[in-house]
């Protein structure tokens, strides 16, 4: 759930959510590049069909195109009826492919967990991703699972497998697992 934050604010167009309010798991610092977080970005009530997509912006695991990848597809997609959600995951050279791993799975979880209270399916769930964030969303969708059970954390307990997934160029090679990206 957005525990520390009011979701009355996710209405507002790009509110930005942490992922782990908390602090994130392996954060090597309090900086906004240390903490993981999603924008919400939801379609006219009138026009909403239920489905919500995931973004995540390319830039090499170095950067974030947040606009023309991200926020202006964010917009796009809200065009068509469809809720958006623009991820911030961690980059390299502090962090590696593994650590936006655990972001992009968080996403889906935290999404999904609060699927009723943003008016979407928690069914149809996507990711998409560009370059190096179509392969998050790759990684993202071949190493999912069902959730944590026996979690103290309720968006834990929920799957992190995404519906469906549409990777637009996405790096396929040359990101190896563990490693920073700029290795």
């Amino acid at each position: 759930m957005f525990e520390t934050q009011d979701l009355e604010t996710a209405l507002r167009d790009g509110e930005e959510f942490l992922l782990w309010p908390a602090g994130a798991p392996g954060a090597e610092g309090r900086e906004s590049t240390d903490m993981p977080s999603i924008s919400v970005h939801l379609p006219e009530a009138a026009k909403a069909m239920g489905t919500s997509i995931i973004i995540n912006p390319g830039g090499g695991y170095r950067t974030l195109a947040s606009d023309h990848e991200g926020l202006q597809v964010a917009r796009w997609l809200n065009r068509q009826g469809i809720a958006a959600f623009v991820l911030k995951y961690r980059i390299g050279p502090k962090y590696t492919t593994e650590t936006s791993l655990l972001d992009g799975l968080r996403a889906v979880r935290l999404v999904r967990a609060n699927a009723g209270k943003l008016g979407i399916s928690p069914t149809r769930l996507g990711m998409l991703g560009f370059s190096a964030g179509g392969h998050l969303v790759t990684a993202v969708g071949t190493r999912y699972d069902a959730g944590l059970a026996s979690s103290a954390d309720p968006v834990e307990r929920v799957s992190s497998r995404p519906d469906f997934l549409v990777p637009v160029y996405a790096v396929t090679s040359g990101a190896k697992r563990g490693r920073k990206a700029d290795e």
